[in-house]
């Protein structure tokens, strides 16, 4: 046992800045608030819902971990966001068409009281998305500074204490670092020569980090995790987390893969397709956007399975990833996977995975835990990459020198862990020899 860590409290209102005020950002803005009326249960959120153990199995502590750690009130939330079209949140909900109208309907003047400021938007990057709300400046560098007023006034405007900032918005095309990626001066320079090589996500990224805001990045862009960002966070102290909110299929796949690698199961092959009808899936038929998303779908399976570790059993696994616009399924997105595994004395067996799931209220506990503890990281003084949250990314940040973690039950161990770190309990190991010897 340690002593705890110093952690201010949580006091005052804690403002959200969500980039992208489309289906996702939508579902959790009406569920929270929702929610903190007693009209719904946070059904999906670890920070709501659930618990941790302390001590010994023999001692019954398991209190909540919103009773545990100093998180912010779901009644102290102000949620604030740019988009690339005019409508307020309750308009936009109903475009979404994630939320039933009745639901909706219960805070509707909450909702209609969000309306989105002008967002930073280049087509470039998002090819099958386009609005009238878009900010213009003479370069980057002054769309940059626009979005760091934008914080300010917001800030000012709700009175808030602390903020933090997620990127809800679409898939970028496919990016490598370079050059202008290296350094905060090197960056800068990019911003203000309008470098290709700046997507719009990573304007957002820079505004959060030079005003200290803790900021998570919930698409598979290239974003916060190049040397620039991590440099300006380190110097202004903020937490960073992502990449890309692990939802449908890669939660499924971070879910059984580590079962079969447990029970030295073979895999020779792992088909994923989904079908996909609201705009992620539209922004997705693009090529570009689609490789994006590829890469951060199909690492998970690489690093959980350790195939130079246990080649015999995962050296050759065809991992096939596909996701299929399909208007008609609206946000209610279809998962299928087949895995074909090989067992004792080399003999083929075959799972099939059929997931019908909703995209959206998937993701929606995801961004308001992130959210939480991102604000707790920073009263916490902690700043950087927090590895801790990887429970909830498909592409979780690490350490140049590290690899990523991506088996589910692992990230849950450390995010916990951290959690008892933070408040002087001991990490719990699951040695187990306590109660035999």
């Amino acid at each position: 046992m340690t002593s705890p860590v110093q952690i201010a409290p949580a006091t005052g209102k804690l403002g959200v800045l969500l980039v992208g005020l489309g289906a996702v950002s939508t579902t959790t803005i009406a569920g929270v608030m929702a929610i903190r009326r007693g009209l719904a249960r946070p059904i999906g959120s670890l920070t709501q819902m659930g618990t941790i153990r302390l001590g010994k199995r023999t001692e019954g502590r398991a209190p909540k971990i919103n009773e545990f750690v100093p998180l912010a009130s779901l009644d102290d939330i102000v949620f604030g966001g740019w988009d690339i079209f005019e409508e307020d949140c309750y308009a936009a909900a109903r475009t979404a068409g994630v939320l039933e109208p009745d639901q909706l309907a219960q805070v509707r003047n909450e909702l209609e009281a969000v309306k989105p400021m002008p967002a930073v938007f280049d087509q470039r990057y998002v090819k099958r998305l386009d609005g009238p709300n878009v900010k213009k400046g003479k370069n980057k560098k002054d769309l940059a500074e626009q979005l760091i007023a934008d914080i300010r006034a917001f800030k000012a405007r709700h009175s808030c204490d602390r903020m933090v900032m997620i990127w809800c918005g679409s898939t970028e095309v496919y990016m490598k670092e370079t050059a202008a990626h290296a350094t905060i001066a090197s960056f800068e320079k990019a911003l203000e020569d309008s470098d290709d090589a700046i997507p719009s996500s990573m304007i957002y990224a820079y505004a959060a980090l030079r005003e200290g805001l803790p900021f998570a990045n919930a698409a598979p862009n290239l974003t916060a995790d190049i040397p620039a960002m991590l440099q300006l966070a380190a110097k202004t102290k903020a937490p960073v987390a992502g990449n890309d909110m692990k939802t449908g299929q890669t939660l499924i796949k971070t879910i059984i893969a580590p079962g079969l690698k447990a029970r030295l199961l073979g895999v020779k092959g792992w088909y994923s397709t989904n079908i996909l009808g609201n705009r992620d899936g539209e922004v997705l038929d693009d090529p570009e956007s689609f490789k994006t998303k590829e890469e951060s779908k199909k690492s998970a399976l690489d690093y959980i399975f350790q195939p130079h570790l246990y080649p015999e059993l995962y050296e050759d696994l065809c991992h096939v990833v596909r996701i299929n616009y399909y208007p008609p399924r609206g946000d209610n997105k279809e998962g299928w996977d087949n895995i074909d595994l090989i067992g004792w004395l080399g003999y083929p067996m075959q799972l099939k995975i059929n997931f019908l799931c909703r995209d959206s209220i998937l993701a929606a506990p995801i961004v308001l835990d992130s959210v939480l503890f991102l604000d707790l990281a920073k009263r916490a003084g902690m700043s950087g990459i927090q590895e801790w949250l990887s429970f909830y990314f498909k592409s979780p940040m690490h350490a140049p020198e590290l690899y990523p973690e991506h088996d589910l039950f692992i990230q849950l161990m450390k995010l916990k862990n951290t959690l008892r770190y933070l408040q002087g309990e001991d990490l719990i190991t699951h040695l187990g020899r306590e109660y035999y010897d």
